[in-house]
């Protein structure tokens, strides 16, 4: 399936994300798998979960066919893909186009044990090699 490229650039609303991260778990999923999936936090509708799954189709993240009486919803964009446009877009919306600002404010504004600063020293000479 190639990923389609209409509107993926804007972010995903904090709901159509919740349904996403849902959908990159269980890959190709019905509705009612979605909702189950949810259910132990969340309890919404089938025509409320239906019709934010449409909306993430319209968007071009996910793909639908048909399967019996209903449809099976695939990803059309990997979790990571997304990750990645949003922080280019969080870099150039929020942090001025400026990276070093970002990575700034997660340092200075986040509690991170020696551990994570470690990694996020090892990522960042990785990158200048």
């Amino acid at each position: 399936m190639k990923p389609s490229t209409k509107h993926v650039q804007k972010p995903l609303t904090a709901t159509e994300l919740e349904m996403m991260n849902v959908i990159w778990r269980l890959g190709r999923c019905s509705i009612h798998e979605v909702i189950e999936e949810l259910r132990p936090h969340r309890k919404l509708a089938y025509s409320s979960v239906s019709t934010i799954v449409r909306i993430l189709e319209q968007k071009g993240f996910v793909s639908s066919e048909k399967e019996g009486r209903g449809h099976l919803y695939a990803p059309l964009i990997s979790k990571e893909t997304y990750q990645v446009r949003s922080l280019r877009h969080l870099v150039q919306h929020v942090f001025d186009g400026t990276p070093t600002l970002l990575v700034q404010r997660l340092v200075n504004s986040e509690q991170l044990d020696p551990a994570e600063l470690d990694r996020i020293r090892l990522s960042i000479s990785k990158k200048g090699r």
